[in-house]
C-alpha cells in the first residue's frame, strides 16, 4: 500500500512561499507562484501542485530561469500587447499578462496577450478562472517542450500544449475546462513514477510506435527523445488522433507566430553547442468581458443551463452521475482544504532535499 501522509494546505502553502523567497524571488511574486501550484493541489491535479515543486527548484538552481520577473511591452495597442518574459517565474508572466487581458476587455470588450520568453506556468486553467471570477470568459493556451508525435509518426515534435477555457455560470462554479491536446502529458507521468506505479497503455510510444508503460523509463526516454506522448485520440486516424494533432499544432502557432516565439524544436532547453538554456516558452491570453456583448446575468444563466442539462442527460448503464468542467474539481477542493494534500514518501524525500538544502526551519515536523 502506498505510504500517504496528508499536510495542511495552509503549511504547503507557506513552505512554498518560503522556498521561492529563499531562492530570490520577490515575495509578492512568490505568493503568485505559490497560488499557481495550490489551486492544482486543490484541483486534485497533483501532477501540477507541489509535486513540480522541486521541477522549478532545479532549473531555476541551474540558472535556466530566473527567480525575479523581469517583463517587457514589446507592442501595445488599446485591445493587444505581446509581452516578453525575460525567462522569470512563469507563474508570475502568465498572472500579469492574463490580468492585462482582462484590463483592456474591461475597457473594449476584448483583451488579448501574445507572450515570449517564458517558463512553465503551472496549470493553464488557473488563468482562465481569473477572468470568469470577474465577470468574463477567458482563454488560456501555452506550448511546451517537444513530446507530442504527429500522427503517422514517432519523434516528438510539438508540447503537451494545453487549451483552457473558463465562463461564469449560475452555479456554485464557472465552466472551466483545462486539458493538454496528448492523451496524458509528463506531470501524469511523474506521479506515476513517485508512485511506483506503471502507465496505461496508449499513453507513450517508443521510436518505433511501440507503447510503453514503465513510468522511470518513459522519463528517461522523453529526455532523450526516444518517447512520445500520443495526441488526443490516439494512434492513427481510426479514433481520430488527427484532431489532437490538429489542436496541439493551433496552440503551438497561438504561442509562437503572435509574438515573435520560438516553437517545437527550439524550446528543448538545449543551446546548439549543448550545453542547458533558458526554454522560451509562449503563451496566448484572449479575455472577454460579457457585459460588452450580454448583460451578465444572462450569459451565467446560459451557461448554468448548458451546463445543468448535461448533468441530467441520460445516464450510461452502472454510471450514477454526469460531471461538466470544472465540477470535479471544485467538490475535490472541499475535500482537500479538510483533508490536507497527499504527500507520497518520494514527494516527502522531495520536500525534505529542499528544505534542508535551504535551511527552512518550522518544517522539520512536517514532512
Amino acid at each position: 500500500m502506498e505510504d500517504i501522509s496528508y499536510i495542511p494546505v495552509e503549511i504547503i502553502n507557506r513552505f512554498m512561499v518560503d522556498l521561492f523567497v529563499s531562492l530570490g524571488t520577490p515575495p509578492d511574486e512568490a505568493r503568485i507562484c505559490a497560488d499557481v501550484l495550490l489551486a492544482a493541489d486543490l484541483a486534485g491535479i497533483e501532477s501540477h501542485g507541489v509535486g513540480r515543486l522541486k521541477y522549478y527548484y532545479d532549473r531555476i538552481r541551474a540558472g535556466v530561469q530566473s527567480v525575479k520577473t523581469q517583463i517587457e511591452i514589446v507592442q501595445e495597442t488599446e485591445t493587444t500587447a505581446v509581452l516578453d518574459g525575460h525567462h522569470g517565474m512563469g507563474h508570475v508572466i502568465a498572472y500579469r499578462a492574463m490580468r492585462l487581458a482582462m484590463d483592456k476587455a474591461r475597457r473594449y470588450g476584448l483583451g488579448a496577450v501574445a507572450v515570449r520568453n517564458s517558463t512553465h506556468f503551472g496549470i493553464a486553467g488557473y488563468y482562465p478562472r481569473l477572468a470568469a471570477q470577474e465577470g468574463m470568459m477567458g482563454l488560456c493556451v501555452t506550448n511546451a517542450r517537444p513530446a507530442i508525435a504527429p500522427t503517422f509518426g514517432t519523434e516528438p515534435m510539438l508540447g503537451t500544449n494545453p487549451i483552457a477555457f473558463a465562463a461564469p455560470s449560475d452555479l456554485e462554479f464557472p465552466f472551466c475546462f483545462d486539458g493538454a491536446t496528448s492523451i496524458s502529458q509528463r506531470g501524469k507521468i511523474e506521479v506515476a513514477a513517485r508512485a511506483e506505479k506503471p502507465v496505461p497503455e496508449g499513453w507513450v510510444i517508443d521510436a518505433a510506435g511501440n507503447p510503453l508503460t514503465d513510468a522511470e523509463q518513459i522519463l528517461a526516454d522523453l529526455g532523450r527523445a526516444a518517447a512520445a506522448f500520443l495526441p488526443l485520440g490516439g494512434a492513427g486516424e481510426e479514433f481520430a488522433g488527427y484532431k489532437g494533432y490538429g489542436l496541439a499544432t493551433m496552440v503551438e502557432v497561438l504561442s509562437a507566430s503572435l509574438c515573435g516565439g520560438v516553437f517545437m524544436k527550439d524550446l528543448l532547453g538545449v543551446a546548439p553547442d549543448g550545453s542547458r538554456r533558458p526554454y522560451m516558452l509562449g503563451h496566448f491570453f484572449l479575455a472577454i468581458d460579457i457585459e460588452h456583448f450580454i448583460p451578465l446575468e444572462v450569459s451565467k444563466r446560459i451557461t448554468g443551463a448548458i451546463m445543468r442539462a448535461l448533468q441530467a442527460s441520460r445516464k450510461a448503464p452502472g454510471q450514477e452521475r454526469i460531471y461538466v468542467a470544472g465540477e470535479k474539481e471544485y467538490e475535490k477542493e472541499k475535500v482537500i482544504r479538510q483533508q490536507g494534500i497527499p504527500v507520497n514518501r518520494n514527494l516527502r524525500r522531495e520536500l525534505q532535499i529542499m528544505r534542508d538544502e535551504l535551511g527552512l526551519a518550522g518544517y522539520e515536523a512536517c514532512f
